[in-house]
């Protein structure tokens, strides 16, 4: 992890030279080239907030879905309702468990979507200038090592937005 920025140019060509002098750097930098014959904004996790809520949904239904299934059939046995008393015995903690695993499903979605990223408005400036039909080179660069600004720079970018920092 490290230090993410979005270059944004008006020209295929410029993009293409610039990406080809920061490969030539040691240490090397990740490079991808968005834009309309790159890689789509949609599938790039960087722009698109919507690929990161649905990650940490997964995330958190991974913890909370089996924490909820153990939490209703718990709540069932230390109750001793008999809200299922159809289900018998045993089927009581089982259907239980099973609201208890909707439950945490549920939160999963509602705690995922709580959640706003921190470099939204900056995601928005790079998105706009991607439907004005420009150009855009994510440049990560690891953590610890300097970014290229002067290369950058020399490239006449439009705007240098930096996206995060880990």
């Amino acid at each position: 992890m490290g230090l993410y920025v979005a270059v944004v140019l008006d020209k295929w060509e410029r993009l293409e030279q610039l990406r080809q002098e920061l490969a030539s750097l040691q240490p090397p930098l990740g490079l991808r080239a968005v834009g309309a014959e790159a890689l789509d904004p949609k599938t790039v996790r960087e722009l698109n907030p919507a690929l990161d809520r649905r990650d940490r949904q997964r995330t958190m239904a991974r913890w909370l879905l089996p924490f909820g299934f153990a939490a209703g059939a718990m709540f069932t046995f230390i109750t001793n309702l008999d809200t299922f008393g159809f289900a018998g015995p045993m089927g009581q903690p089982l259907i239980g468990g099973l609201l208890g695993l909707a439950s945490g499903w549920m939160g999963s979605y509602a705690a995922a979507a709580s959640v706003t990223g921190e470099g939204d408005d900056q995601i928005r400036t790079v998105r706009n200038r991607l439907e004005e039909g420009n150009w855009v080179l994510l440049v990560e660069a690891i953590s610890g090592d300097a970014m290229p600004w002067g290369l950058i720079q020399k490239a006449r970018p439009q705007a240098v937005v930096r996206l995060k920092e880990d």
